[in-house]
């Protein structure tokens, strides 16, 4: 016994049970709201009131499986793999625009339809450019003072992609990716002089984009006053900030919500969360944001306490994206942020969205298990040489 060789923490995966436990928790309460907002619509449209949550139950077994799979497949492979996946997600947004491929829906053509399964590129494109950020920005860690190394080749990159996704068109993954760029170059050593000039060229160029076609004028115009236009522009938010009312401090009860019965325009998707300020009320909203903030607080800490600057970039940026998409989607609900078309993840209806998520928090695992991992190592390590030292000086 005491020949044999030492255990290889390193290839043993420990689960971190605070990051699991609120993300499940998470995805099985969206199964739940989701039949609750979507019930009456899929009874109208399809029939038969379970259409939407037997797909989320699909969606969220699927989208499990992939944790499971991520969590033990090790993050420093991607190093590897950051220019193929990126070639990938530009691929994937290309062929959106090929007839027959491409689908449309709310006139918005952000899909690929094949063999009757619809898949969002823009989800996959997310998680390629923080692949691709950390990546670049550990290769060139040393030289991220630089404008022409540290700064425009990301920038480019950026553009490319956001140049394809804004042709779909969707503005707020856009905004999104914009946002992870600049916070990843931020933390990855850019220049701040390099940062703010660049805020200072996209903030016009964002305003100009949004005066440039009648509903977007439209819909600015009803985020400051949605009240000037409750049967259009502003229809989305009035009933929304009309659910949050309803509910109060404690909601109306689990299915007994009013604002879903056609008067709320997706309730299960992008509204969900609208829904549940109404049935649940302020209590289960802050519940809920209890549990975000318990999972955002989990990526940090994992991404500071990793020492290998790709995964601490990685865990970042994944955290980031999680932390934007769920404050995009919340301002909307609240009438805090213009209307876009962003899903809240782990809760909303959606295959693509919920899967790529849990994708992401498989990734946070993995990472998280080396750190977990070397812990152990180190401790036995520093009894290993206090014993030894112990025996030398006798």
């Amino acid at each position: 016994m005491e020949n044999m060789p030492p255990r290889n923490t390193e290839s043993v995966i420990k689960y971190d049970v605070a990051l699991l436990f609120p993300v499940l928790f998470l995805v099985g309460m969206g199964i739940v709201m989701v039949y609750s907002a979507s019930s009456a619509l899929a009874l109208k449209k399809y029939g038969t009131d379970l259409f939407f949550i037997k797909k989320q139950a699909i969606f969220s077994i699927a989208g499990f499986m992939a944790l499971i799979l991520f969590i033990h497949l090790p993050y420093r492979i991607y190093k590897a793999l950051a220019y193929p996946i990126l070639l990938v997600a530009v691929g994937l947004l290309i062929l959106i625009h090929i007839p027959g491929i491409g689908h449309s829906a709310g006139g918005s053509k952000r899909w690929i339809l094949l063999a009757g399964v619809s898949f969002q590129p823009s989800e996959f494109a997310k998680l390629a450019m923080i692949i691709f950020m950390a990546y670049s920005l550990n290769k060139k860690k040393d030289r991220m003072k630089e404008f022409s190394i540290g700064f425009m080749p990301h920038i480019l990159m950026t553009g490319l992609l956001c140049g394809l996704i804004i042709t779909q068109p969707d503005f707020g993954t856009v905004v999104i990716i914009g946002s992870i760029t600049l916070a990843m170059l931020f933390i990855g050593g850019a220049r701040i002089s390099h940062l703010a000039g660049m805020l200072l060229v996209a903030v016009p160029v964002g305003g100009l984009f949004m005066t440039t076609a009648d509903y977007r004028v439209r819909r600015l115009m009803s985020f400051w006053d949605p009240w000037k236009y409750p049967l259009d522009e502003g229809y989305q938010v009035v009933n929304s900030l009309m659910a949050f009312g309803n509910g109060g401090i404690w909601g109306q009860g689990m299915g007994k919500g009013v604002q879903k019965l056609f008067y709320l325009p997706e309730p299960h998707t992008d509204f969900i969360f609208s829904v549940i300020g109404e049935e649940l009320g302020l209590v289960g909203v802050l519940f809920i944001l209890v549990l975000y903030s318990w999972i955002f607080w989990r990526g940090l800490m994992i991404s500071l306490r990793t020492e290998d600057t790709f995964g601490s970039l990685l865990a970042a940026g994944i955290t980031i994206a999680l932390g934007l998409q769920v404050f995009v989607n919340m301002g909307v609900a609240l009438g805090l942020l213009p209307t876009k078309g962003l899903t809240l993840p782990f809760l909303s209806y959606g295959g693509t969205s919920l899967i790529f998520s849990m994708v992401s928090v498989g990734i946070l695992m993995n990472i998280s298990s080396g750190i977990q991992a070397i812990r152990p190592a180190r401790s036995s390590s520093g009894r290993m040489r206090v014993k030894l030292s112990h025996e030398l000086s006798s």
